[in-house]
Order: structure tokens, then C-alpha cells, then sequence
């Protein structure tokens, strides 16, 4: 036991040596990046600074108002060196009195580290390609009804199956029907009699085999073999499969009975679910290729027959019939085909990738790069989109450089600077909420730092709509540093603050208070 308590004793020594000596490297390690951070001069062109009458310049004379990190923008420093949030160099921001309104110039270096992108709008039209899926069915109208002309029995069958194939002329079913004995008997008759005056009344008999059903080439052989002949076969008027079948050998059938129903399986139907959005690019006439996964790489082509007028309330979709020719009867009624519809190119308008439209919910926006390093937004009127590209109907023009990738970024970079229109402003005639009755802008948020001799704040605010700010933690500069010794770490406050930064491109409040208790 004694041997054991001097282990454990001997482990705690070990653990408490090593997490001293841990902490204090820790601290050295922290102490000695923030004093090369306060001392390191920047290596980056265009980062060193020298004070000339007062002002921060770098080597090219330019003013620098402040260094950032464009990964954490919010966060100011008053010296280049390196960022102590990421592996790279500080930033320089410059004062630029002349700049345009509504415009941020960036640096080349910053819009290389935002991993900004550009494309040329180009001059074209799209095409409109639909994609559906739907289901193939029997084409109605090449449904064949075979009926009884007369009444008699069923004495074979040679059909005897639904979905049989049949080929035309086919024998289908033999029928005995005995009223056909006696008007063929009297047809015989008067052919045999031969009198010139009875010629109207064997044109009256023959006609009336006629009408009891019996066919040409019956009538044929019953003067051929002067027998009359009560048996009858009913053949096959089509090519195709038998999608009812209505008789039985030994039954009796009447006049009109449906015997079969025959479905020519040349052409199908394809009812295809089109989105009702989507319905204006699909007409009557319009080209189809279907693919189904039966037959894998071979395409069956048809067009549009019809736009049928009803909309299924659960899916919102109209159904499109698609007539298919089906070659070798491949396409199956029940399977289910993926339908392209035909390409349409309407008018020609300014084309750009998908990726450069930002939607905010009530406008579509567009960053547009005007060269040197300058940016702006420009409203957009969209057009149709496909294939990751979408047109442009109003706001560019063909040539314009539109930014795809790192537009949040660039908004972000601007809203420090105070010059770029944000992504989410009011429409244009309303007027910002959150206006105090001096001009001021109000704001909520809470302290997430304090320097009241320095008189500096750190604020995690609200969205401020009179700015259009949304929700950020960023410093600010405050006019009366008395107000701050009534503040601690974690209060939340109401402040009221200048729209616009002051010559160090800090922004001012005016007047700040209390809210109410720690969070």
C-alpha cells in the first residue's frame, strides 16, 4: 500500500510540473506574437507606413485610414504587421475623398485574398429545355371496338387472352349464326332463277346479307359454291394486342355485343406532368424525345398532341399528352419515360452565370467590376435560367464584368467603408426606421468590450435598418467618454450614432445608456 500511495503521489508531482511549465510557455508564446505584431514592419507592398504631417502614408503616398484582416473586417489596428486571426498581412484601408458614389474601390492584393471572380455578360438567348416524367398509356385513338353484326353462338376461339398479340387478318372468333341460312337461301334462289326482271331483287337480297353482318368475301363464296354458309370467322381489322376480350367459346352473343377491343400499339401516349410555371414553353406540335429505362441509350420520338385544361391541386402541375412512335411495340403501357421537350430560342438578352444573381427576396442584384479595382451594385431583371445560366433582361449589357464569386465579401468590405448601397436597402422611397429625432441612427446591442479611457466600445448589435446593418459585433468610437463609466462588460445598452465615420473611419455614437440588466 505504502509502495502505491508513492506512485500516485509521485504522478500528481508529474501532472502539476507539466502544466506549469505549459502555461508559462503559453504565455511567453502570447507575449512574444504581440510584441512582433506591434513591431514587425509589413513585408507587402503597400504595407509599410510613414507619419507625414500627421498622417498615416504608405509608400505610394496614399492615405491609410486603418488596417484589417478581410477575413474579420470588423476588427481595426492602428499599425501594419501580421493578422493575429489568420496566416497573412494585414490590410491597408485608404481614405479616398474622391471616390464615387455608390462605388468601393478594393485593392488588387484584397480582391485576390476575397478569392474574387469575374465573368463577361455575353449577348444571346437560352434554350428553353423542359424536362418531365410521365407514364405511357394505350393512344386512345387507335382503339378498334369488333362487335356481332347479328346475333348467334360462339363455336371457337382463337384469341383467347387478354393482351394477346394479334396481326391483321387474323382469325379472331368462329360464330354460328343460323338466320343467315334463310336470307342466303333466298339469295340462291333468285340466282338461280337468272330472270332479267328479278335482277332488282337479287340486288335487294345481296344487299340485305350485307346488312346481317356477312362480308364481302362471303358473299363471294356463297356464289362460288352456291351453299349458303352459316359459319362465319371474324378476323383482325388492326395490328395490335387485345386490351379486352368479351367472348368464350359455347356463348351465346347478340347484335352489338363488344366481342373485342383492339389497340394499335404503333403509337403510344406519354400523359406527362409539366409545372405550372413551366406550361408556356410547351405547345401543341412541339417536339419530344423520351428515354425510358427499359431500353437504355435509344431515344422515341413524338410531339405534343394536346395540353390538357386541368391543374392537379396537390401537385400544381398540367398534364402534356405526348404522342410516341413505338417501333417494335418496345414501349409498354405502365412504364415510365424521362420526356425532353424541344429547344426554344427566344429573344436575344444579356447572358450571365447563375452564380453572379444575388436574390435578396424582393430584388435581384448583380455586383458589377468597372476596372481599377472599383465595384458596384446594379438592380437586374431576370430572365429565364438553364444550365447555370440566366438572362438578363434589364441592368447589364453585353461586355459588362460581373463578379461571381466573393460578393458578400466585397459587400461586407464596403459596408466598413460607408459607400456601397447594401445588398438588402428599402426600396427606393422609403424611408430607413430607426431614425432619432436629430438624425441620428439607433441601435441596440450588447458590450462585448469596453476602454473608457480610450473611450472605445465594442458592441454586438442588432440589425440596424437605418444604416441597413445587419446583426455584427464592430467597434465604435464614443463622443462622451463619461457616459462609459457607468457601463461594465456585458450590458446591454441603447446608443444613438453618426451615419457617417469620422476622419479615422471610425463611426461615433453620440449617446449611450443602459437597457436594462446583464444578459
Amino acid at each position: 500500500m505504502k509502495n502505491i500511495a508513492r506512485i500516485l503521489v509521485a504522478l500528481v508531482v508529474i501532472a502539476g510540473s507539466g502544466a506549469v511549465g505549459y502555461w508559462f510557455a503559453m504565455r511567453n508564446m502570447r507575449s512574444t506574437t504581440t510584441a512582433e505584431h506591434a513591431q514587425a514592419p509589413a513585408q507587402a507592398e503597400g504595407s509599410a507606413a510613414n507619419v507625414v504631417d500627421g498622417v498615416v502614408q504608405d509608400r505610394s503616398g496614399k492615405r491609410v485610414l486603418y488596417w484589417h484582416d478581410p477575413m474579420v473586417p470588423q476588427q481595426k489596428f492602428q499599425k501594419p504587421g501580421p493578422s493575429p486571426f489568420m496566416n497573412m498581412m494585414l490590410v491597408p484601408v485608404y481614405a479616398e475623398p474622391g471616390a464615387e458614389e455608390g462605388k468601393v474601390s478594393i485593392s488588387s492584393r484584397v480582391v485576390q485574398n476575397l478569392g474574387v471572380r469575374t465573368a463577361v455578360a455575353e449577348m444571346g438567348s437560352l434554350e428553353r429545355k423542359l424536362q418531365a416524367v410521365g407514364s405511357i398509356e394505350y393512344n386512345e385513338r387507335a382503339v378498334v371496338v369488333v362487335q356481332a353484326r347479328t346475333s348467334g353462338f360462339v363455336e371457337r376461339v382463337h384469341a383467347r387472352a387478354p393482351l394477346d398479340p394479334v396481326r391483321r387478318g387474323a382469325p379472331l372468333v368462329e360464330l354460328l349464326v343460323p338466320e343467315w341460312a334463310a336470307a342466303q337461301q333466298e339469295y340462291l334462289f333468285l340466282l338461280r332463277r337468272d330472270a332479267s326482271a328479278d335482277r332488282a331483287l337479287i340486288a335487294a337480297s345481296r344487299e340485305r346479307l350485307h346488312l346481317l353482318g356477312i362480308s364481302e368475301a362471303d358473299i363471294a363464296a356463297v356464289e362460288r359454291d352456291r351453299q349458303p354458309r352459316t359459319q362465319i370467322t371474324v378476323t383482325a381489322p388492326i395490328d395490335g394486342v387485345i386490351a379486352e376480350l368479351g367472348v368464350r367459346e359455347g356463348m351465346t352473343v347478340v347484335t352489338g355485343a363488344t366481342l373485342y377491343r383492339l389497340v394499335d400499339l404503333g403509337t403510344v401516349w406519354v400523359n406527362a406532368e409539366v409545372p405550372e410555371a413551366q406550361t408556356a414553353f410547351v405547345r401543341p406540335g412541339s417536339r419530344v424525345e423520351a428515354h425510358v429505362a427499359a431500353w437504355p441509350g435509344q431515344v422515341f420520338r413524338g410531339t405534343v398532341g394536346a395540353i390538357l385544361p386541368e391543374v392537379n391541386n396537390a401537385t400544381r402541375t398540367l398534364r402534356a399528352r405526348i404522342e410516341l412512335a413505338n417501333p417494335g411495340a418496345r414501349l409498354k403501357p405502365g412504364m415510365f419515360a424521362a420526356l425532353s421537350f424541344a429547344s426554344e430560342r427566344g429573344a436575344k438578352f444579356a447572358i450571365v452565370p447563375s452564380e453572379a444573381v444575388i436574390q435578396t427576396g424582393t430584388r435581384s442584384v448583380v455586383i458589377l467590376a468597372d476596372g481599377d479595382g472599383k465595384f458596384r451594385p446594379v438592380d437586374v431583371e431576370l430572365g429565364f435560367e438553364m444550365d447555370g445560366r440566366t438572362e438578363i433582361r434589364k441592368g447589364l449589357k453585353a461586355g459588362d464584368k460581373v463578379v461571381v464569386s466573393g460578393q458578400f465579401l466585397i459587400d461586407s468590405e464596403a459596408s466598413l467603408k460607408g459607400t456601397l448601397t447594401r445588398l438588402q436597402a428599402a426600396p427606393d422611397g422609403d424611408k430607413p426606421a430607426g431614425l432619432t429625432e436629430d438624425g441620428l441612427h439607433r441601435g441596440l446591442g450588447k458590450i462585448d468590450d469596453i476602454d473608457a479611457r480610450a473611450g472605445q466600445i465594442t458592441l454586438a448589435h442588432d440589425p440596424m435598418p437605418s444604416m441597413k446593418w445587419p446583426a455584427m459585433t464592430m467597434g465604435f468610437q464614443v463622443e462622451d467618454q463619461g457616459s462609459l463609466a457607468k457601463l461594465n462588460k456585458g450590458d446591454v445598452v441603447e446608443f444613438a450614432m453618426k451615419g457617417e465615420p469620422n476622419k479615422d473611419g471610425d463611426y461615433v455614437i453620440v449617446r449611450i445608456a443602459r437597457k436594462g440588466a446583464k444578459r
